[in-house]
C-alpha cells in the first residue's frame, strides 16, 4: 500500500523479535541448566537487524532480523557448594555457573526497543493522517 506504513511495520515486527529476546534473557538471569536438565547456564540471546531492501521504495528501506545470535560470554561463577548445580571437579569446584545476563544493560536494550516501537507507531499514524489528507483533497 503505502511504503512508509510497510517501512515501520518492518520495524514494529523487528523490535518485537528483539523484545522477546530481551524478556527471555531476563526470565533466566537464574537459569543454571538446560532443558535436559544437565547443569550448562542459559546463554543470553540478542538480536542482528540488517536493512530489507524488498520493502519501501525510492532508496528507503524497511528492516529485517537477520538473525538471534546467542551471547558466548563466560558465565558468572557464585561459590555455592550446597546447591545442586554445583561443579563437581575442576577449578571450579562448588561454584554455579549463572547466565552473564547484565540487567541494567537488559532493562536499557528494552527501553530502547519499546522507544523505537513507540517511533515507529508514530510514524504510522502520521503516514495514515497524510494519507487521509490526500484522499479528502482528491475527493
Amino acid at each position: 500500500m503505502l511504503p512508509a506504513l510497510d517501512i515501520s511495520t518492518s520495524a514494529l515486527v523487528a523490535q518485537r523479535v528483539r523484545m522477546n529476546a530481551i524478556s527471555s534473557n531476563l526470565a533466566n538471569m537464574s537459569t543454571t541448566h538446560n532443558e535436559a536438565g544437565e547443569p550448562v547456564p542459559y546463554q543470553p540471546r540478542f538480536v542482528i537487524f540488517e536493512a530489507d531492501e524488498g520493502v519501501g521504495a525510492r532508496g528507503a528501506a524497511g528492516v529485517r532480523v537477520s538473525s538471534v545470535q546467542t551471547d558466548d560470554a563466560e558465565p558468572r561463577y557464585k561459590y555455592q557448594p550446597n546447591h545442586p548445580d554445583a561443579i563437581q571437579q575442576g577449578p571450579h569446584k562448588g561454584y554455579v555457573a549463572y547466565p552473564n545476563v547484565n540487567m541494567m544493560t537488559e532493562f536499557t536494550d528494552a527501553l530502547e526497543a519499546a522507544r523505537a516501537y513507540e517511533a515507529n507507531l508514530g510514524a504510522i499514524e502520521i503516514a495514515k493522517n497524510m494519507a487521509q489528507q490526500t484522499l479528502r483533497i482528491v475527493g
